[in-house]
């Protein structure tokens, strides 16, 4: 089988390596593949690989050679699985490598809003501690998340993981899903409606998938829900938040301040209502990048081709 890699470089930027693939057929690979080349390079391959490069009806329509689409990821949005279906083709994800840490990241973004570390550090460097007369001093509120309520939005692995990190904390734990009935959990988390999470909670964290029902969830009407002096997290999808309506909420004082690794169009653009809202923490998709957690993405996409080859397909979406 010919196996075609259609954007990698996200995935292995060097540091890990294709060989499981390479074992399995004759195998191509590309870093990434513009709109105009993805027929040319999809022409005859039994089995493709793609995180972010579209799979449409019309192109599936003139792979008539294609048995297989492995997607680099979790999310598979990226492809129309309605029409792989359609012609019996097993749309396989990766459904769990990335947990630990991008609940490590949520942190990491609570931790920095909540005491400016980087911010300081610069400071430091730059010669501003030399020039002061205390031992001691600080430029932001620094907050203790101790007896605070965090409130998780979408309580699968991740979100899952996320409340567990915050209750060593010492924080109280809220979740809000769609398939949760309200009632305590046997975690500790108390299981709520959206309403009453985004009334009570401190810290509101976005860990739900992108549905055609929640996106711009994070509105003016959401945020006016919400605690004044809200702190908002996102490390789900961009388009969770209407990025307008949260920049307004910044810079009126209503959202204390907001930390997101993904936005509502990736790269960024210069437009962006966020780029330069003030207390707002931008980082660019980055939390599922631990190299533990891509070894673990790339080693189970292997898998699931190596299991499509035997006769035994496995992690399909679609199917």
């Amino acid at each position: 089988m010919k196996i075609v890699v259609m954007d990698g470089h996200a995935l292995d930027p060097g540091d890990l390596g294709w060989q499981g693939f390479e074992a399995l057929g004759e195998f191509e690979y590309y870093d990434r593949t513009p709109p105009q080349l993805i027929l040319p390079r999809m022409a005859g391959a039994g089995a493709v690989l793609v995180n972010k490069t579209p799979i449409t009806a019309a192109t599936l329509a003139a792979c008539p050679d294609l048995r297989y689409i492995g997607v680099l990821a979790t999310g598979y949005n990226v492809v129309d699985t309605a029409a792989a279906a359609a012609r019996g083709i097993p749309v396989c994800n990766v459904p769990d490598y990335g947990t630990e840490a991008v609940a490590q990241f949520t942190f990491a973004l609570l931790l920095e809003l909540c005491h400016r570390v980087g911010d300081h550090s610069w400071g430091v460097h730059g010669g501003e501690w030399c020039q002061k007369t205390d031992f001691c001093y600080w430029n932001t509120p620094q907050r203790e998340l101790a007896g605070l309520t965090f409130g998780v939005v979408g309580y699968g692995r991740i979100g899952r993981a996320a409340a567990r990190i915050a209750r060593a904390f010492g924080m109280k734990v809220l979740a809000y899903g769609p398939h949760l009935a309200p009632g305590p959990l046997e975690d500790g988390t108390a299981a709520v409606t959206l309403e009453e999470l985004f009334a009570a909670a401190d810290v509101v964290s976005l860990h739900c998938p992108l549905t055609a029902q929640n996106a711009g969830m994070i509105d003016r009407k959401a945020i006016a829900a919400m605690k004044p002096g809200v702190l908002l997290l996102n490390t789900a999808r961009g388009p969770l938040v209407n990025e307008a309506d949260l920049a307004a909420a910044l810079k009126s004082g209503r959202v204390a301040g907001a930390a997101l690794d993904v936005v509502s169009a990736e790269p960024i653009r210069a437009d962006n209502p966020l780029l330069g809202a003030p207390n707002c923490i931008l980082t660019p998709h980055m939390a599922w990048g631990a190299k533990a957690a891509r070894q673990r993405l790339m080693d189970t996409a292997v898998e699931n081709l190596r299991s499509f080859l035997a006769g035994r397909t496995v992690n399909a979406v679609n199917l």
